[in-house]
């Protein structure tokens, strides 16, 4: 019920504000959100999925240089997969570059199954991160970014992930037909030799001022110490963006 209420509240902000214009705006809380429902749910780290079908909600909170950008996931059983809360600020902000700090507050749950009950166990995950991004056009930008993990409970992982994308919006097809294009390489580095280079294509197709997106999402390891060595995966979706 929390967790209902809170989007609610998001959705009111994002409402509330959606009518400001001018150059007051600058100064103002912006907002937006996007729902997914996906074939296969991908988590923020590419090179993990629920490997079963999940819906997903994320909320963009975004106030001069700083950011607020919580993600959650849920199975279609609505049993909670993850809970991303990405807290961040713009160290530079310029036309063709930004570099941004950021901070993640995370938690993901799995089943535990005990003689006579399965319970819902949680782990929780901070994460420090460091991001730049050059845009060489208003469309076309280039981002690499690290993070720090760090496991806070026992028995949880620790490691670091290194990303680099590229990626192209508006793009045109006819006169209807919008595609965002991205290619994304990264390398993963945790404990118990869980590390491998990866890439990952992803592609969406909306109609123009229609809020629903289709979306595919692929990921295939390059070279990985992962054993077995992990398969080709994807994941289809369709997403709404208010």
């Amino acid at each position: 019920m929390r967790t209902i209420q809170f989007f609610l509240l998001l959705v009111i902000f994002e409402n509330s504000f959606a009518g400001e214009n001018g150059d007051s705006i600058k100064n103002k809380l912006k907002a937006n959100a996007t729902f997914s429902l996906n074939s296969n749910g991908i988590s923020s780290i590419p090179s993990f999925s629920l490997d079963k079908p999940a819906l997903f909600a994320s909320v963009s909170l975004v106030k001069n240089r700083f950011s607020y950008e919580p993600v959650l996931a849920y199975g279609l059983d609505l049993k909670p997969w993850f809970i991303d809360n990405w807290f961040n600020y713009k160290i530079i902000n310029r036309q063709k570059f930004a570099f941004i700090t950021g901070f993640n507050a995370s938690a993901f749950f799995s089943e535990y199954k005990l003689p006579d009950e399965t319970i819902l166990q949680s782990q929780r995950y901070f994460a420090f991160a460091f991001t730049g991004i050059y845009k060489f056009t208003p469309n076309t930008t280039l981002t690499m970014a690290y993070w720090n993990d760090r496991g806070q409970e026992k028995g949880t992982l620790n490691g670091h992930y290194l990303n680099l994308m590229g990626e192209r919006s508006e793009i045109s097809i006819g006169n209807h037909i919008l595609l965002v294009a991205a290619l994304q390489l990264f390398y993963i580095n945790y404990d118990g030799n869980n590390d491998g280079i990866f890439v990952t294509p992803r592609i969406a197709a909306s109609v123009r001022k229609v809020p629903f997106s289709l979306f595919f999402q692929g990921t295939q390891a390059i070279t990985s110490n992962i054993s077995p060595f992990p398969d080709f995966n994807w994941n289809v979706g369709l997403a709404y963006s208010l």
